[in-house]
């Protein structure tokens, strides 16, 4: 049908203008938009064990699996603070005392390779 048959309030919905008012169209139009894509590109998803066994899913910048929060050892008991120091702090192996080599060699067993 011709569009002068057409009720007038169909012909306005229908028929929308491809430009927009010059109103619309500046720079403050775009800062009111999400862009479609990571605002932080290089971070990867990560498992945050917090201290009291919790669990979070965050993004990190390192691309590790796990990251667990350190434990405050001052909320632990006494001894289990002093087991903790021990693995964490371990004490030095004394050296033994190392006997000379040569003196348990013979050396008349090796007499024969000597030169002259």
């Amino acid at each position: 049908q011709p569009a002068s048959r057409l009720p007038a309030g169909l012909v306005l919905t229908c028929c929308v203008p491809f430009t927009s008012p010059a109103s619309l169209a500046n720079s403050n139009r775009v800062a009111v938009s999400r862009l479609q894509r990571q605002a932080y590109g290089r971070q990867y998803p990560l498992l945050l064990v917090k201290t009291d066994g919790s669990t979070v899913h965050i993004r990190y910048k390192e691309p590790k699996k796990i990251l667990m929060l350190p434990l405050d050892s001052n909320t632990l008991p006494e001894a289990e603070r002093k087991a903790r120091l021990r693995r964490q702090f371990p004490t030095k192996l004394r050296a033994k005392e190392e006997e000379d080599a040569f003196d348990k060699l013979d050396m008349e067993k090796y007499k024969k390779f000597w030169k002259k």
